[in-house]
């Protein structure tokens, strides 16, 4: 039997409420079948027993229109109840499916995202080992302890000393410089502005290599 749902878009996305909606009508079927096994009990034939007497005669003892509409209503209600444990069935598969898919999807974009973090986070050529309230190091929101991977055109595969730092800033007054660092095991950018400020220096801030 091919089976279709009850809104009639077979193939659309089911829902548990669906599977909700489905078991209850199971349970009214199994109602129904009940009901008319009970009409068959207290006629006293069931669903197999003889309508004929021994002689061959339609039995007078009983009703047979009642017992033949209860047989035949039964056996409909069979073939529904076939139908909608099937459907049933299938719903849970595509459920199942569904949640699975979403699981792995989602077990996927953690990994992949793992992975970037990983591939992004290079050893610190230097560390921040202080940094002054007001200043442009501050402003740009650098921390004390944060560990320095990148500041402007100065990386880890290029730094030699903290010279390197000193030149990037001296060129780059007033302009704004990437910086990128490693806090908390997080890889953190910001934008640092080299410039002018009531303090000494146009960072206000302190930073120190790191041994490798």
């Amino acid at each position: 039997m091919k089976m279709t749902w009850e809104d009639g878009a077979e193939g659309s996305e089911i829902t548990m409420d669906d599977v909700k909606n489905l078991i209850k009508k199971k349970d009214e079927i199994e109602e129904q079948i009940k009901a008319y096994h009970d009409v068959l009990e207290d006629q006293g034939v069931g669903v197999e027993g003889p309508l004929v007497d021994a002689e061959g005669y339609p039995r007078a003892d009983v009703n047979l229109y009642t017992i033949r509409d209860a047989r035949h209503n039964i056996s409909c209600l069979q073939n529904d109840h076939k139908a909608i444990m099937a459907q049933i069935e299938e719903a849970l598969h595509r459920l199942h499916a569904r949640e699975k898919a979403k699981k792995e999807r989602d077990e996927a974009a953690s990994q992949e995202e793992l992975m970037e973090q990983q591939v992004t986070l290079l050893p610190p050529f230097a560390r921040v080992d202080a940094v002054t309230d007001g200043s442009p190091a501050s402003g740009a929101g650098l921390k004390v302890g944060d560990e320095v991977i990148e500041f402007g055109s100065v990386n880890t595969s290029n730094f030699q000393n903290l010279q390197n730092i000193a030149a990037v800033v001296q060129h780059s007054e007033g302009k704004p410089l990437r910086v990128a660092v490693i806090r908390s095991g997080q890889k953190v950018q910001m934008s640092l502005t080299p410039q002018r400020w009531s303090g000494r220096g146009l960072l206000g801030c302190n930073i120190i290599p790191v041994q490798r």
